[in-house]
């Protein structure tokens, strides 16, 4: 069975659920079908380059974050500026945004000699949980996962559910997004970072 690419959406006016008992009934309705389902295979079907991710028109500046990994290391967005980032919004109790981890690190092994730069951000959840999932890996991701523990970044990105990506032009600029599971590692989706960092 493929696994579910429905995007998981974040209440932020819902009362506060103990988090063991908000990640069962969220994964349980992502695990269910609800909302429409799409196949990984069907969302990389017939990609072109426009279709990888959505076009924010027009572009709108990122907004900066500073936001530690997992070593505590702090990271800033506007550090990053010259190259293409992908910010992934994700959290490792959801089905889509698990599934779609490995392709954004076969993307960035390919594109990491060139002005290009992924950053996963984790949603709410604590360094164990995630370092936890991590551990679950083979390989781990190489590149920055970062601890958005109180989901700041996400709020100030506008996030309405995970996962959530977009793609950063070298100026800073948010240019392209995606709500939903999908596979980053197609020929379209490099093409489009390309483009991006000519």
């Amino acid at each position: 069975m493929e696994p579910c690419t429905t995007p998981v959406l974040l209440d932020r006016n819902a009362p506060a659920m103990p988090n063991p008992e908000r990640r069962r009934l969220l994964t349980s309705l992502a695990a269910c079908g609800l909302g429409a389902l799409t196949s990984r295979s069907a969302l990389a079907a017939g990609t072109t380059p426009d279709q990888a991710l959505s076009i924010v028109q027009p572009p709108r500046p990122a907004p900066d974050f500073t936001l530690p990994d997992l070593d505590g290391k702090p990271h800033r967005l506007s550090d990053y500026r010259g190259k293409v980032v992908l910010v992934n919004f994700w959290a490792t109790w959801c089905p889509p945004c698990r599934a779609e981890m490995p392709s954004i690190e076969r993307l960035y092994l390919s594109l990491k000699n060139k002005p290009f730069a992924a950053l996963a951000l984790d949603q709410g959840e604590s360094l164990n949980q995630v370092f936890a999932y991590m551990g679950q890996l083979s390989p781990s991701p190489t590149f920055p996962v970062l601890l958005d523990s109180k989901s700041a970044a996400a709020h100030a990105f506008g996030v309405m559910g995970i996962p959530t990506s977009y793609l950063i032009d070298p100026r800073g600029n948010i240019v392209r997004q995606a709500v939903g599971g999908r596979d980053f590692d197609t020929a379209a989706m490099r093409r489009v970072i390309e483009l991006l960092m000519a």
